[in-house]
């Protein structure tokens, strides 16, 4: 039996106590869970990016650090550093908030790009290296970065390798009528965040992890999926496209999805549903097709819709 939807529904329940609608967030931000995957949450200010983190790693049961990444803030003030103990004499490690298992690195395009890559070996190797000593970081590891798309003044753009490390990217968006007028009435009398309790443990993501590989992709989904990728790769307005890392994600994520739909098998439907958040932020697209007013997620959805999907004979 996939115990992946009935996990999935206690933790959306539990973060919906907070977060006001957003089903379709809540459920990506669980497909990351599933894969150990990162997220780029990119949105305006207060459309609850750092709560819906927040939510997610009370609802899991995870240790949790945020980070405001500011100008001035130095690589060891994320990894953390080596200092003299002199009434021991002798060196100590003093560990950095990115030693947890759910990290929100907030407004992370203000830090300089020296300290951005502090970020990269934990996010691709799930350790970190200070001063030549390699220590591995607690699992599950998350990080849930968020960035502003609209202020960019004092801001240092994400490099490629750093972006690419992202598993996902979401916008929450705007709540709609109905959702706004609960969230008033939600919050009117308390914050219900400080009350969330867990209604999972890190040992039971673990398994639902491994659970998550274990779901069938055919060999003509699975090509599907490269085909995907590579048509990026081969399109003329696109003058970088998805990295292999790319489609192994698209492949992951697909797992993902199918698992929390309760299905022990993957669809190309379930490869469509999770391209978009994928590939849009791993494209560079060129200068003529920007002119043109081209959008990444519009190349995206033309390349989805051009490539054969496979059919049961």
């Amino acid at each position: 039996m996939n115990p992946i939807p009935e996990t999935a529904r206690r933790v959306r329940e539990n973060v919906q106590k907070v977060i006001v609608g957003k089903d379709e967030v809540i459920n990506l931000t669980l497909v990351a869970v599933l894969c150990e995957g990162h997220v780029l949450l990119e949105d305006v200010p207060g459309t609850g990016k750092t709560t819906l983190a927040r939510a997610l790693a009370a609802s899991l049961g995870c240790s949790f650090r945020r980070i405001q990444f500011t100008p001035d803030l130095l690589p060891t003030d994320v990894t953390g550093l080596s200092w003299f103990n002199q009434r021991e004499q002798r060196f100590e490690f003093r560990p950095g908030p990115l030693m947890t298992q759910v990290v929100l690195a907030d407004e992370i395009n203000r830090a300089t790009p020296r300290t951005q890559s502090a970020l990269l070996e934990a996010m691709q190797e799930r350790q970190v290296t200070v001063e030549g000593v390699t220590r591995p970081l607690p699992r599950p590891f998350l990080v849930l970065a968020t960035q502003n798309p609209v202020e960019l003044e004092g801001t240092f753009p994400l490099p490629e390798a750093q972006i690419d490390r992202f598993l996902l990217r979401v916008a929450i968006g705007y709540p709609s009528q109905e959702e706004e007028n609960a969230i008033l009435e939600r919050f009117r009398s308390a914050d219900p965040l400080p009350n969330l309790e867990a209604v999972t443990a890190p040992e039971e993501i673990t398994r639902l992890q491994e659970a998550r590989r274990q779901v069938r992709v055919e060999a003509d989904v699975r090509d599907y999926i490269v085909r995907v990728a590579r048509a990026t790769r081969e399109h003329p307005e696109i003058d970088l496209g998805a990295s292999p890392r790319a489609a192994l994600a698209l492949y992951q994520t697909a797992q993902a999805w199918a698992g929390i739909e309760g299905r022990e098998y993957v669809q190309p439907d379930d490869v469509k549903r999770m391209a978009p958040y994928v590939l849009t932020h791993r494209l560079m697209i060129s200068p003529q097709a920007q002119l043109r007013g081209r959008k990444p997620e519009e190349l995206v959805a033309d390349i989805v819709n051009s490539v054969p999907v496979p059919v049961e004979e």
